[in-house]
This record gives C-alpha cells, sequence and structure tokens, in this order.
C-alpha cells in the first residue's frame, strides 16, 4: 500500500511539472509575441522629443533596470499554493530567466536604431553646424554657376546661328564679279577700261554690309575657338548632379536636426527647381536632332530654373540665420 501511494505522489508530481512547463512555456511565447507586435507598433510613430545617443543609452538602461525589477508575469514573487512549492528550484529559476530576458528584449527593441527616429541617432557633424552650412553654400555656389552656365548655352546658341545671318547679309551685297570683298571688288570696278558708276556707287554702298560681315565672321571665330558648346554640356551635367544631390541633402539635414520638415517657398522653390533641371536635360537629345521645340523647352526651363533659384536664395535666408542660432560648430 506504502509502495502504491509513493507511485501515486510521483505520477502526480510528475503531472504538475508538465502542467506549469507546459503552462510556462505558453504565458513566454505570448509575452514575446506582445512585446514584439507593441514594438513593431511603435516603430513607425515619430519621436515625441530628439534625444541624443548618449541619453538614449541612460534611459535604456535605466528602463531595463527597472524591467527586472518589475517584471513578474508569472507571479513568481508570490508565495505559490502547495503544489507549485513542491517544483525543483530548477523551473523556477527557468521561470525568472525567461522573465528577465523578456524584459530585456522589450527594452533593447524599443530603443534600437530601425525604429523610424531620425532625430535619435548622433549624426555628429551633419547634424551640427557644419553640415548644416552644407547645404546653402552649396547652392550659393550653383546659383551662380547655373548662370555661367546659361551665358555659355547663349554662347552656343550664338555660334550655332550667326552662319545664319551672315547668308543673310551677303544675298544683299552686289555681285562682286569674282572679288573676295566689296573693296577688292570695287578697285577692280575703277580699273576697268570702261567704268560703270552705277556699279561702282553699289559697291561703295554695300561697304556697310561688308563691314558687318566681316565682324560676324570674327565673331564666330572667336566663339569656335572658346568652345561654349562643350563647356555649357559639361557644366550643366555638373549643375544637375550637384543641384540635385544637395537639394536633397538640406531637407535630409534639416529632419535629422528637427524630426520634422517645414513645408513652406523656400522647400517648395527647391522641388520645382529639381523638376525643372530634369525637364531642361531631357530635351537634350532631341535638341541634337534640330528640333527647334525642344530648344525652346530647355531655355525656358533653365531661365524659369534661375527665377526659382533667386526666390530660394531669398526665402533661404531666414532659415540660414536660425540655423546659425540653434547650432553649433562643429
Amino acid at each position: 500500500i506504502v509502495i502504491i501511494h509513493s507511485q501515486s505522489i510521483l505520477i502526480e508530481t510528475h503531472t504538475t511539472t508538465v502542467r506549469t512547463h507546459h503552462t510556462t512555456h505558453t504565458m513566454i511565447r505570448r509575452i514575446v509575441l506582445l512585446s514584439t507586435l507593441a514594438t513593431t507598433a511603435t516603430g513607425f510613430t515619430s519621436p515625441a522629443s530628439p534625444l541624443s545617443s548618449r541619453q538614449s543609452t541612460r534611459v535604456a538602461a535605466l528602463e531595463f533596470e527597472e524591467a527586472v525589477q518589475t517584471f513578474d508575469p508569472l507571479n513568481l514573487s508570490r508565495d505559490e499554493s502547495s503544489e507549485s512549492s513542491s517544483l525543483p528550484s530548477r523551473d523556477d529559476n527557468f521561470g525568472r530567466t525567461a522573465a528577465i530576458a523578456t524584459a530585456a528584449a522589450m527594452t533593447a527593441l524599443s530603443t534600437s536604431p530601425l525604429s523610424a527616429s531620425a532625430a535619435g541617432p548622433d549624426w555628429g557633424l551633419f547634424e551640427g553646424r557644419t553640415g548644416s552650412l552644407l547645404h546653402p553654400a552649396a547652392m550659393l555656389s550653383m546659383a551662380a554657376f547655373s548662370i555661367s552656365t546659361a551665358l555659355l548655352g547663349f554662347q552656343w546658341r550664338r555660334q550655332r546661328t550667326i552662319g545664319e545671318e551672315i547668308s543673310s547679309l551677303k544675298k544683299t551685297l552686289p555681285k562682286l564679279n569674282g572679288s573676295k570683298t566689296v573693296r577688292d571688288a570695287i578697285a577692280a570696278a575703277e580699273g576697268a577700261e570702261e567704268v560703270d558708276f552705277g556699279y561702282v556707287s553699289s559697291l561703295k554702298g554695300a561697304l556697310s554690309v561688308d563691314a558687318q560681315i566681316a565682324e560676324l565672321t570674327k565673331e564666330r571665330k572667336d566663339l569656335a575657338s572658346a568652345g561654349p558648346r562643350d563647356k555649357h554640356f559639361n557644366q550643366g551635367s555638373l549643375l544637375l548632379f550637384i543641384g540635385t544631390a544637395f537639394a536633397i541633402e538640406g531637407p535630409l539635414n534639416t529632419y535629422a536636426r528637427a524630426g520634422k520638415l517645414f513645408p513652406g517657398p523656400h522647400l517648395y522653390a527647391g522641388a520645382g527647381l529639381v523638376v525643372l533641371w530634369a525637364l531642361a536635360a531631357s530635351m537634350v537629345p532631341a535638341m541634337q536632332k534640330g528640333n527647334d521645340t525642344a530648344r525652346t523647352v530647355h531655355i525656358g526651363a533653365n531661365l524659369v530654373g534661375i527665377g526659382l533659384f533667386a526666390w530660394q536664395v531669398t526665402s533661404g535666408i531666414p532659415i540660414l540665420f536660425k540655423v546659425l542660432e540653434f547650432t553649433k560648430w562643429p
């Protein structure tokens, strides 16, 4: 009877142990699942106030210590019933270890840099005054660079169209009878045996036109030697690259410092400027095929872009003063 009674006690103890293990594992799974869902939900919320990396580390340490001291989902600190008190100490240590690990996981995930927190990380120079002044310095340079590129474009257009003007002037000249210039034709006509005074008079009247042709021809040679076509293309490509890069860098720097953007004329002008640059660049293939409509769109987009640049500079000066006021070196 004693043996049978002992076996019954052992069976009941084993059954209780299995049930306790099952309950502990079930609760741990639920806790981990809830903590994961909570962390995922908070990962897409903007921070209430920006914290540096050191402050985030201190807060995480305090939260971890408090969680370890107060987190007790299994009620392990409470005195258990007689059945629970008969469990081996190994199960009790396992439950406490699981609770502490869950609390640590929740704290680590909630303070993880994977969360959508722009102001949380410490960006160093990029967040300080040095990084904040990169955008205004670059865009001021791009404004002057844009004007220089436009002037080169007009020079190339002048070189390309000046030939038509020269041809039109040559059509107004009288026949030169084999002479290269009007002066040579006058000398030949006056040296003839029979001088045609009417022809000589018309030649003398064309001397001003001939001077214009000579001047335009010299201008075309000077433009060709300067090479504005290649310079315009190279500067335009560089303007598109650097300007677009720093047009994106500016909002990124603002978001890194303040945790949000500030929609307004400056931001709208910058976005419109990038769109106009892209439009102007997209016209180049058609321009190379001689499409005059594409040339008109290209010139118009760049002229409007220069106007937006002027607007962006004037609207950006107050922002520059705020950057100097609220940032520190480096």
